[in-house]
């Protein structure tokens, strides 16, 4: 499937759509620099789609087979991409009810939950409390963004743009008061041992959430979820702790 974000571009998706009728949609955000198809997603989609959940993944903007410059984005956009896509859902399948992220596509979840009015459960997996966390990704080459504007770095083995401005958009965001005045149910899932987002911001998280609000250790899972056995886990958890809320 393809839907217009905000500024008109085509973005990517994939619906893993449940047998018969669904009991729920839910949509899924993506972790940083990462596309809808990364392991986690899929298998994720998977064990909700055979738990009676559709799930729509999708590209953001300048990644995977979306349309747009990746160097014009920034976590804002990303929010927007979201709410473009829940917009979709409404028009053409059904508003999501169930909204999952993972990584930077939690916070971003997270941030975003208020304009999408039909959710009423939020998942993140293995998200940072703190937006700007990203950027120890491009730490040695922060001078030269700032210097010069711009700087080609290298994240998961391959290259991308970050502008000056991507910078100042993390460091100007706060998902706190987001968090705070969510009006949801929360299940905040982390891997104690994460050594790409540390634990610590699942219990930021945790703590400045309201109940309904649970929390679930992902034991030795890595930050990605690659293993299957964790990412189907994770899916059959999702399942069974939404079931109460959608």
């Amino acid at each position: 499937m393809t839907f217009p974000n905000a500024k008109g571009e085509s973005l990517s998706a994939r619906l893993d759509e449940a047998e018969g009728d669904p009991r729920a949609y839910a949509l899924f955000a993506h972790c940083f620099t990462c596309t809808k198809d990364i392991f986690a997603a899929s298998r994720i989609a998977k064990v909700l789609q055979e738990h009676g959940i559709s799930v729509l993944r999708f590209d953001f903007t300048g990644l995977g087979e979306s349309e747009g410059d990746f160097a014009n984005t920034n976590f804002t956009s990303n929010t927007d991409d979201l709410v473009s896509a829940a917009d979709y859902m409404r028009d053409n399948l059904q508003a999501p009810a169930l909204i999952i992220g993972h990584s930077l596509g939690g916070s971003a979840i997270l941030a975003a939950a208020a304009r999408i009015p039909a959710a009423k459960a939020v998942v993140t997996l293995g998200s940072p409390a703190d937006v700007a966390h990203v950027a120890h990704h491009f730490d040695s080459s922060r001078e030269e963004i700032i210097d010069t504007g711009e700087a080609e770095v290298c994240l998961v083995g391959r290259p991308f743009k970050i502008r000056k401005q991507f910078i100042e958009d993390i460091e100007g965001a706060c998902i706190q008061s987001s968090v705070e005045s969510l009006g949801k149910a929360l299940m905040v899932m982390h891997a104690p041992l994460d050594a790409t987002v540390g634990i610590e911001n699942a219990q930021k998280i945790f703590g400045w959430a309201k109940h309904p609000k649970s929390y679930v250790s992902l034991d030795d899972a890595d930050h990605l979820l690659s293993k299957k056995a964790d990412a189907e886990y994770a899916g059959q958890l999702i399942s069974s702790w939404s079931e109460r809320y959608i």
